[in-house]
């Protein structure tokens, strides 16, 4: 019988219940019996994503709402949306090696049950205090909640074909969850009240609750070990700086000690968190699992494709809203088509390319037809049709998110050890939700500064009528969605020059640690 190298076991292995097998014949790690629940597995992975991603935009239709019936300031009811990104982007990787060391399927009910819990406390929110910790502790847990989702997901399926489907629904989720946030929270807001954009995470938490002690089964990971509390807290803090800093550029201005301070700060203690993980004998991010290039090159493909898309749902909805005078219901369904398209472009382009398919053609085609879209939204204009121009560029930007999100989920988890498949998902769901605050606040930036020139040059009196001002906003869009344009194309090239690996034929193995 062959011995084992430390770290060698596979993220999919298990031990074998064929009948008959001795020391002398063993069923080969790498080839386990598939789980027969698996597919119920999925649903319930699929629902806490879906209520995850769901969070990070159902409440923005709400905002004017919560912010008329709880008294928030201008300038406070930013918060909303920060407290949880911030929580949640911050707390990533610690909630990804807590998965590895305390179980994903544990901390993935724990997740659950905290994050129904932090929703009715903000739905129950008498003031806008309430509500800000109320986001902030739903963003806590869902730092334990997501990482232990994608680990689960990601060592449960291991055959090829099954790993693909199972990561298309998964991409899709990702990212067409938050296109159907819009949806549900115009939805909620227009026929219900502003409190249900959170309340509505309670079923669906309880909902997967009840389904996980019967069809999750965690593989084994390392259960023992200690937890690198200067790295959390270097890692941390750091991420949580950042974002901080980003936070603030819209309404202070760059050049503010606001902004200038907590971005330096959190770049100093990210050099300080790498230095530390290349020492620390139980380091929370081993730099093994970023220094392959096929991973690294994963992972900055998903930031600048998050990046470049998550301005769309801020800029349309306010042109929506504002210029074409919808209604929030009817601004929730305009961006069905995004989300179509992305759940075809994950489940029934993807899937069945990716087997058969280099990811990165996978990848790099989806960004070029995302950037196609971004170009067309970009000729909008204050008298232009949603049918003609809007409703073409969502379906474009749906099918290249759905083409991209998918491999880049089944490649940047593929062969990673089972004693870090936590801290990796970790690092993939933070790289995305730090591309996303990092898109939100600088394509808001760019559009706000064009904007404000449009005007300086269009306005000859003291005050700007209706419609120069919306001709104004939508000039600004369009501006930002060339910058789109552009970090889009950049991932593709991105994709193309360094993803260059071909799905494995037993994708859940492990590398060697």
């Amino acid at each position: 019988m062959s011995k084992k190298r430390p770290g060698e076991e596979s993220l999919s292995s298990a031990p074998s219940t064929a009948t008959g097998s001795s020391p002398d014949h063993e069923v080969p790690a790498a080839t386990p019996a598939p789980d027969p629940k698996r597919w119920w597995a999925l649903a319930v992975i699929a629902l806490a994503q879906l209520m995850v991603i769901l969070d990070g935009t159902v409440v923005n239709i709400a905002l004017p709402s919560a912010q008329r019936a709880l008294g928030m300031s201008d300038a406070h009811r930013q918060w909303v949306i920060t407290a949880y990104t911030l929580a949640f982007g911050g707390l990533l990787l610690l909630g990804g090696r807590i998965a590895d060391l305390v179980g994903r399927k544990r901390t993935f009910v724990i997740g659950l049950a905290g994050f129904a819990a932090a929703s009715a406390l903000g739905g129950a929110a008498a003031g806008s205090g309430m509500l800000f910790a109320a986001r902030a502790l739903q963003g806590a847990f869902a730092a334990v909640l997501a990482p232990s989702a994608l680990s689960l997901l990601a060592t449960t399926f291991t055959d090829p074909k099954e790993r693909a489907r199972a990561f298309g629904v998964y991409g899709a989720l990702a990212g067409g969850g938050s296109a159907v946030g819009l949806i549900v929270g115009g939805l909620l807001t227009e026929y219900l009240n502003w409190r249900w954009s959170l309340y509505v995470n309670v079923p669906i938490a309880l909902a997967a609750l009840l389904g996980a002690p019967a069809f999750l089964r965690d593989r084994s990971g390392r259960r023992s070990g200690h937890l690198d509390v200067p790295g959390a807290l270097l890692g941390c803090g750091g991420l949580v700086a950042l974002v901080y800093g980003f936070s603030e550029a819209e309404p202070r201005g760059w050049s503010s000690p606001s902004v200038l301070t907590p971005l330096v700060a959190g770049v100093v203690l990210l050099a300080a968190f790498v230095w530390w993980q290349s020492r620390a004998a139980s380091p929370l991010l081993p730099l093994r699992i970023v220094r392959d290039r096929v991973r690294a090159g994963s992972l900055a493909t998903m930031g600048l494709a998050t990046i470049g898309m998550f301005g769309v749902f801020l800029f349309l909805t306010y042109y929506l809203q504002v210029v074409l005078g919808y209604p929030p219901v009817r601004t929730g369904l305009a961006f069905v088509p995004i989300s179509a398209g992305i759940v075809i472009g994950a489940t029934q382009i993807a899937a069945r390319l990716l087997p058969r398919t280099a990811p990165r053609t996978l990848m790099s085609s989806g960004m070029v037809l995302a950037a196609a879209g971004m170009v067309l939204l970009s000729s909008l204009t204050v008298h232009t049709q949603y049918v003609t121009h809007v409703l073409p560029a969502l379906l474009l930007l749906g099918l290249g998110m759905g083409l991209t999100f998918m491999p880049v989920y089944a490649t940047a988890t593929a062969c990673v050890p089972a004693q870090d498949a936590g801290v990796a998902s970790a690092v993939l769901n933070t790289v995305q939700q730090m591309g996303a605050s990092l898109g939100t606040v600088l394509l808001n930036t760019i559009a706000t500064s064009a904007t404000g020139r449009y005007l300086h040059s269009h306005v000859r009196g003291p005050d700007a009528d209706g419609a120069t001002l919306d001709q104004g906003m939508v000039h600004g869009f369009s501006v930002a969605y060339r910058c789109s344009a552009g970090v889009l194309l950049l991932a593709a090239l991105v994709a193309g020059l360094t993803v260059w690996h071909r799905t494995p034929k037993h994708a859940g193995h492990d590398a060697p640690a």
